[in-house]
């Protein structure tokens, strides 16, 4: 293995190493020209680096770090063509959000496609239909991680999967989790192909979710809050799904909608199966083992 390279040091936001990360992570036409995008925190990076992605640049702030290693756990930085230390002016510049470990990154983006997906027993999908806000698709992406579901499809995407809002809000789950962006027809048609039933969550001539069987090849599709779903998803749907509301608001958040069905899924896959599994990730049965919990914190409740 060869050594890392000493880093460069870099005192001024001047710099034009800088200036290509500031356009990085605020100009979406810069990402898709360059194929780069940005990580920011150790957490984040760590989950992009098990992902085999590859770390083009690694910018850290020394004065930042909380240990001598800029990355978690025991492994060696991956390999990255470009070291750089900033100072702390620097790193205050490009730092996206405040409290982060003192490491920023650019990565090389990797474009899924729907035939990149497995083919699994009994998938769980979640399909999204021009949604427009990275912070609700980051939440998402972070509830279908802790779900086990096997990919979230992103169809006429109206904000960039690799937007650093989304990467934030996901807490690395975009990495974790294939995401995929399509058109609402290719999508139909590969679901379809692969026998999946299609749940569209609406308000108009639908179930309640729990009376919903999701036990079989299953995509739960969602809408924006403002116009829900088009007509096209409708129709091709398998059945209607609603959420009771018993108060006076008729809607929810796009992404406490999709962690009350995915859930919902859990539940009914892993009643059916005595406790014990569930499809795709596995599920420890509570009698004879432990599993992780769920805990709020600050990144659920931003």
């Amino acid at each position: 293995m060869k050594p890392q390279p000493s880093p460069v040091y870099i005192s001024s936001a001047q710099n034009p190493r800088v200036k290509q990360l500031l356009s990085l992570q605020q100009k979406s036409s810069e990402r898709r020209k360059t194929g780069l995008f940005v990580v920011e925190g150790r957490r984040e990076l760590h989950h992009c680096v098990e992902a085999g992605l590859r770390v083009d640049s690694v910018f850290c702030c020394p004065e930042m770090l909380e240990r001598g290693s800029a990355f978690a756990g025991p492994s060696t930085p991956p390999p990255s063509s470009h070291l750089f230390e900033v100072s702390p002016q620097v790193y205050e510049k490009i730092a996206w959000r405040g409290g982060t470990e003192g490491i920023v990154a650019t990565v090389e983006a990797r474009r899924q496609t729907l035939d990149d997906l497995p083919e699994r027993a009994a998938p769980l999908y979640v399909v999204l239909e021009s949604v427009e806000k990275p912070g609700n698709l980051g939440a998402i992406l972070r509830t279908a991680d802790a779900a086990g579901a096997d990919a979230v499809l992103v169809c006429d995407p109206l904000t960039d999967l690799y937007n650093p809002n989304l990467i934030r809000s996901s807490v690395g789950a975009c990495f974790t989790v294939p995401c995929v962006a399509c058109s609402s027809e290719e999508c139909i048609a590969w679901l379809q192909r692969r026998h999946v039933d299609i749940l569209t969550a609406q308000l108009q001539d639908s179930s309640l979710y729990y009376d919903t069987d999701m036990r079989r090849a299953t995509a739960l599709v969602m809408g924006t809050e403002a116009t829900g779903l088009s007509t096209q998803w409708r129709q091709a749907a398998s059945a209607h799904v609603r959420i009771p509301m018993l108060g006076r608001l008729d809607s929810l958040n796009v992404s406490v909608s999709a962690a009350i069905l995915l859930f919902e899924a859990v539940r009914q896959r892993r009643q059916a199966a005595g406790g014990e599994t569930c499809p795709a990730h596995g599920w420890l049965d509570t009698k004879t083992q432990s599993h992780k919990g769920f805990e709020a914190d600050e990144h659920t409740l931003k």
